[in-house]
This record gives C-alpha cells, structure tokens and sequence, in this order.
C-alpha cells in the first residue's frame, strides 16, 4: 500500500522534531525507507493529505498530536464527512502535547502498537463527529473530529491555554494549571439543548461536552463508558455550579469519572445534539478553538478506519 507520512516537527513545542529520527527508525523497520513530508503552517497537513490522496496513497501516517492527526483525517475526508477514497487508513503516531486518540487506541500505554498499526494491513473503524457551528470569523463553520467537543467553561480554559506561551510550556498540565483562572472569571451560561431533535429545555450550564471517546484533558475520564466505535455521542454536562464546586469538588474527580456521579452533573446519549445560548459561548473540538454557539454535532457512524494490528 502507498505510504504517506506525514510529520508536525513543532509538535510538542518542538520535542517532535528531536524524537522525529527514533520515530523514522521504527517506521522504516516496519515500512521501509520513507520519504516524510513536513507541515510548514496550521492547516498544512490538511492540503499534504489531499494532494497524497490524490497521486493514489491509501496509508496515512501521521506524526504530531491530535491537532495534526485531525488535520490529517480532514484532507482525506469529503464535504459529506465521507471517505474521499474508501481504502484509506489513518495511523497515528504519537509526539505532540495533546494524544487522546492514541491514547484510546493504547498506543500510548503500548508504544509499539502505533509502529505496529502503521505497518500493518488490518484496519479498525472509528465513529466521526460532525460539528457545525458560528467560526471565530462570524461564518458558518464546519469541521470534522474524532475526540470532543466542549463548549463554555472547557472551551474557554482550553482557549486561554493555547494563548498563554507560559501555559504551553507545561505540556499536557497546560490545562489543569489553566483552570482555576478560568474557573474563577468564568460566568455561567443560560444555554438551550436539543437531543436527537428533541428539546430538552434551557438551563445554566458552567460547561457541557458531547464526546467519542472517555478520555480528554490530558488523561481525564471526562466521558466514562465513551465508545469511538459504538455509533452513539455521550452528552456531559456541568451545570449551574458555583466556583468553589467545580474546583474541589467536581474537578479532582475527573480523573478518575466519578465526577459524573455528582448531582449537579448529567449525562445521556444520543447521535445528534444543538445548543444555543444568547452570551458568547466558546466551541473547542479536539483541543482547538473552533468557534461559538450555536452548535450542532452529529456522529456519523463508522465514518473512517485507524491501522490496527
């Protein structure tokens, strides 16, 4: 199968471009000599992606974080959010800030799987999120994604973490640092929820996530029981909690789920969602800023297929 490989050397604040000849190594071992081609700007994994998709590769190995795998799966994907090429295979290889897909995929935990996946010739499907909303330029946007979408509070500390040069500098606690500053400046939101077509009714939220996978934030349980394979989004929301909860009572708790047990936070599934609100309200969909409410996000089911062994 033609090979693409695809590598974000500014990932991980430049740590990519150090590990970048270890990762060649285990490539090749798997590949064969490979010819990578690097992003130069945001976006530029979407248009190397395209054009390799294009000359007739099916294999898609990308090198980064989460930004640069999303990046990757866009250029391969159509304006439906189908497959441009039903052959195509997203693999990816961790060496950014942010791996939640590797992470899911346990090639954080295994490293040698994400090797292993890429020079492999099975194949795993995995559900796609479809997210619409106003973008940052006040036109209607529209995007695709593998992990989650968060809107208010969540979407707000991710965003000043990504601005702040010192926040970058922690990594992956980038966030956590983030979050009491947000936390405390923050005002919660009067926000209306649609679920599969049904309105569930306006309430303050301090934050709300619809998510494929359980893992966000670093490592946190944000979504526990989350499938990226099961054809269903799992809603999350926090509501109209004061400041002091969501800093000692409910965000310790992430990390190991049990956040969701607490009374102030619900949970339920579905396949497509809508949240409006009349206050400015951020919309983060894989770690990035992508816009503001109002928002539609809907799955489409075994949209895209990952390297597997």
């Amino acid at each position: 199968m033609k090979t693409a490989v695809i590598v974000n050397r500014m990932a991980h604040k430049g740590g990519a471009a150090r590990r970048w000849p270890a990762i060649r190594a285990e490539l090749e071992k798997r590949l064969g000599p490979v010819e990578p081609s690097f992003t130069t700007a945001p976006g530029h994994a979407t248009a190397l992606a395209r054009a390799a998709l294009a000359d007739g590769v099916r294999r898609f190995v990308a090198v980064g974080g989460d930004g640069t795998v999303n990046e990757t799966l866009n250029g391969l994907l159509d304006s439906s959010g189908t497959l441009s090429a039903p052959d195509a295979v997203l693999c990816p290889v961790p060496a950014g800030t942010a791996n939640e897909l590797c992470r899911a995929l346990g090639h954080l935990a295994h490293p040698a799987l994400a090797y292993d996946s890429a020079g492999g010739t099975r194949r795993q499907a995995i559900d796609l999120l479809r997210v619409r909303c106003t973008g940052l330029d006040g036109r209607p946007f529209e995007r695709f994604g593998y992990l989650i979408v968060s809107l208010g509070a969540a979407a707000a500390i991710s965003h000043r973490a990504s601005q702040s040069r010192w926040a970058k500098k922690f990594g992956e606690i980038a966030y956590l640092l983030m979050t009491p500053i947000v936390t405390l400046g923050y005002r919660n939101r009067e926000v209306a929820v649609t679920v599969d077509g049904v309105d569930t009714g306006r309430r303050r939220l301090f934050t709300a996530l619809v998510a494929n996978t359980e893992n966000g934030g670093g490592g946190m349980r944000l979504a526990p029981g989350a499938a990226f394979d099961d054809g269903v989004l799992d809603l999350v929301e926090l509501g109209d909690a004061s400041k002091l909860a969501v800093l000692l009572g409910i965000l310790p708790k992430t990390y190991s789920g049990g956040h969701i047990h607490h009374p102030l936070v619900r949970t339920r599934r579905g396949k497509s969602f809508r949240f409006e609100a009349d206050a400015d309200t951020l919309v983060d969909l894989d770690g990035e800023t992508v816009g503001r409410l109002p928002l539609e996000v809907t799955v489409l089911p075994q949209a895209f297929f990952v390297g597997s062994v």
